[in-house]
């Protein structure tokens, strides 16, 4: 990644960067994040892979396990490629992303993209971003028990298709719900979680959205992000 361009992910989630001018050092920042889940192990059959996910994807936008869809403009399942080493997984889809079909847009997704660049990630290349529930609570109240219980299948369905080698839950509501605990954000941060079956790692960090009102805590966030990183690259080179 270009200094400049860095520098200015980086300005873009409110994290200043002092780096010595006699350093040689490249910062961790501008480091390739390693190889992708394609170079790591071959995809399951195209055309099986694809029928799945549609099936999903149909299963999703025809949900009526809980009373949301009742009020939601259509089910949100996710975004990004179908093989993906990190995934995103957040609270629930707002009335944007309820619109639009499509998590974290607006604000809070423009901050999400920058923090992923700020350590060389994109979402259109290698991470793949889904929420909790795929239907918006009314007036973006927090998920119940019920709602969450309906809709986790399908992400663990997501999970197995896409065999992450890291995921990124943004905000109190993910986490606890993915880790099946009432412990505090706080709590949660820089420790490697797992997660289902495939055992796979998960950190917890802030939600974009809750950066956007207490700008204080991105330093935090950027603290987390770069620990995700470490723990990716660890297993990339582990394997």
């Amino acid at each position: 990644m270009h200094p400049e361009r860095r520098t200015q992910y980086l300005e873009a989630i409110g994290i200043d960067l002092w780096l010595s001018r006699n350093s040689g050092a490249r910062p961790a920042a501008d480091r390739a994040p390693g190889a992708s889940a394609a170079e790591r192990e071959p995809p399951p059959p195209a055309l099986d892979t694809a029928a799945r996910w549609d099936a999903l994807r149909s299963e999703v936008l025809q949900c009526t396990r809980c009373p949301l869809h009742l009020t939601r403009t259509q089910g949100v399942l996710g975004v990004g490629p179908k093989r993906a080493d990190w995934l995103v997984i957040g609270e629930a889809p707002g009335a944007e992303e309820d619109r639009r079909g499509e998590p974290f847009v607006g604000a809070a997704g423009q901050l999400l993209d920058a923090m992923l660049r700020a350590i060389g990630l994109d979402r259109r290349t290698n991470v793949y971003i889904a929420n909790v529930l795929k239907s918006r609570p009314p007036g973006n109240r927090d998920p119940r028990p019920e709602e969450v219980a309906a809709c986790l299948p399908y992400l663990v369905r997501q999970i197995a298709l896409l065999q992450p080698a890291i995921m990124l839950a943004v905000g109190r509501i993910a986490a606890q719900n993915l880790l099946g605990t009432d412990a505090p954000l706080g709590r949660l941060r820089g420790r490697v979680h797992r997660f289902g079956e495939l055992n796979t790692p998960l950190v917890v960090t802030y939600h974009p959205a809750y950066l956007l009102r207490t700008p204080a805590d991105k330093r935090k966030a950027w603290e987390d992000l770069k620990f995700a990183r470490s723990v990716y690259q660890q297993r990339a080179k582990a394997q």
